[in-house]
């Protein structure tokens, strides 16, 4: 990072890359718990809920990609060993070991919440301090909250079509 674009950061810039290479580690996760669920999921509407699924993948893959990058940015280095995720999450992995298309959804979004949680408090953390890291942070957020909207959707879909088998 040049000398002049880490003066700008008005943080401990230490700190900053500790945040983000946790936010890498749950990227990672996301993604893997995505593409997989997509492979393994079962029940009603499980071709749209797959579908789904495969496009957060390739989204979440996208944000570690980023974060990645402003890690590297900032003179840091992502966790380049995957057994460190574990250590590092702020958000777990829920493996998809029950593929039902309900189990799937509540999984996710529960994955979901935790990273909007984690991108707000980012987000706050930069403001005012480091722009570059807070445009970023903001435009991943935007993306967290539009996942959980398609997720929750798809669960109520799938909801309304259970009480009409049932009614």
């Amino acid at each position: 990072m040049g000398s002049r674009a880490r003066e700008i950061i008005g943080m401990n810039v230490d700190e900053l890359i500790d945040l983000l290479r946790r936010a890498f580690c749950d990227e990672w996760f996301a993604y893997h718990q995505y593409w997989l669920g997509a492979k393994l999921v079962k029940g009603p509407m499980k071709d749209a809920v797959g579908a789904e699924l495969l496009q957060h993948a390739t989204e979440e893959l996208l944000h570690a990609d980023m974060v990645a990058l402003r890690i590297i940015q900032l003179g840091g280095t992502p966790v380049t060993k995957p057994e460190e995720w574990y250590k590092l999450t702020n958000c777990g992995y829920d493996a998809p070991d029950d593929p039902f298309v309900k189990v799937i959804l509540d999984q996710n979004i529960k994955g979901e919440q935790c990273a909007i949680g984690v991108y707000s408090r980012l987000l706050e953390v930069t403001k005012d301090k480091d722009p570059i890291t807070h445009n970023m942070v903001l435009q991943i957020l935007q993306q967290e909250i539009e996942h959980e909207e398609d997720l929750q959707a798809l669960l109520e879909d799938f909801e309304l079509m259970m009480r009409a088998f049932k009614g």
